[in-house]
Parts: C-alpha cells; sequence; structure tokens
C-alpha cells in the first residue's frame, strides 16, 4: 500500500526524479516506470542491439539516480535529460566496440572468393561483384591492408601491428590500395564498350 494519500503516478517528473534521489523505493519505481520505454527507445535507436540496449538504460537511470541533484529544470524537461543521458551513453558504447580481428591468413581466403557461377552471379549485385573483383586484383598485401581497414575498420597502427610492419608501409599499402581501386572501378568494364 503506498504511503502517499494521492496516486505517486501523478506526481510531475521533477517530483519523481527528486524521490529517486532520495532512494524512496515506491518513487524510483514509478520514475523508472514512466520513462523505461523512452530511454530503452533511444538506445536501441542508436545501437540496434536489444542486451546492449537493455544494459544502457540499467546504466541510464543509474546515472540520474548518483547526479539526480545537479538537475536544472531551467535547462530543459527531466525527460530530455534523461533522453541525453542515454544517447550519450549508447554513443559510448557503439564507439568502444572494438572490430572483431581477422587472422591475415583468412583475409587469403576471403580475397580470393569471386563467385563465378551463374547462380552467385545471379545474387550477386553487380556493383558488389564488380568491387570484389577489384580487390582480389590488387596484390595480395594491399588488398589485405585494404579490407582491414575499409571492412574490418582497423586503423593503421593496428593493420601495422597485425601485418609486423612499419607504420608508413601500412598507410602506403591502404594508400596505394585505395588508388589502384579508384582507377579500376572508374574504368570502363570490360566489354561494356561493345553493344
Amino acid at each position: 500500500m503506498s504511503r502517499f494519500r494521492f496516486p505517486v503516478g501523478r506526481l510531475p517528473d521533477e517530483a519523481l526524479l527528486s524521490g529517486l534521489a532520495t532512494g524512496d523505493p515506491e518513487l524510483a519505481v514509478t520514475f523508472v516506470r514512466r520513462f523505461q520505454h523512452t530511454v530503452f527507445g533511444v538506445a536501441i535507436a542508436v545501437t540496434g542491439d536489444p542486451q546492449l540496449a537493455e544494459d544502457i538504460a540499467q546504466q541510464t537511470f543509474e546515472r540520474a539516480w548518483r547526479h539526480a541533484q545537479i538537475y536544472d529544470a531551467r535547462r530543459g524537461s527531466v525527460r530530455t535529460w534523461l533522453t541525453a543521458i542515454a544517447h550519450n551513453l549508447a554513443i559510448d558504447a557503439v564507439r568502444s566496440r572494438q572490430p572483431e580481428p581477422v587472422a591475415p591468413e583468412d583475409l587469403e581466403s576471403i580475397l580470393g572468393v569471386v563467385s563465378d557461377t551463374p547462380e552467385q552471379h545471379a545474387l550477386a549485385d553487380e556493383a558488389s561483384s564488380r568491387l570484389r573483383e577489384a580487390v582480389a586484383e590488387l596484390p595480395p598485401e594491399q588488398g589485405r591492408a585494404l579490407v582491414m581497414a575499409g571492412i574490418y575498420g582497423m586503423t593503421a597502427q593496428q593493420i601495422a601491428d597485425s601485418e609486423k610492419i612499419p607504420l608508413g608501409t601500412a598507410k602506403t599499402r591502404i594508400r596505394t590500395a585505395m588508388g589502384k581501386l579508384r582507377s579500376t572501378l572508374a574504368s570502363p568494364k570490360r566489354g561494356d564498350h561493345v553493344k
């Protein structure tokens, strides 16, 4: 039974936030229930990962509880303040995700896969097939560097460490591969000029 003489669900957002800050369990539960869908919605929109969004929602309410005393109603509503916290936490979580490492020897097989069967050609988009062919035509070390940077999001330093080469060499491989790829894709495909 509620300790209050009125339904706590009718309290303004600021009063519920104050109740959260004081550790009142009834007000805290009401606060979370009022904003849980909004906070989760922001987190899932940014991350696209339901599990991660749940973690971010929990962190958002923990942060709101710890910092409720610094909330300033003149700067925005409680909902705006809470969604800003959720958005910032979600952005931080997305940024902190590390690219999944792939062994360089596995990249050779990935680069070598160019579909030649009619069925695969029918399913593959022409542009992506042309791109894959162009990457496969690159010298292996340049193709690996390009895939590591462009697909796996690795930095030049991470590529240098992985390939055990100097940083400048990694940058040169990426830059040279990009230049060759650009030239290959900009030129008409063999047979395109014949109508």
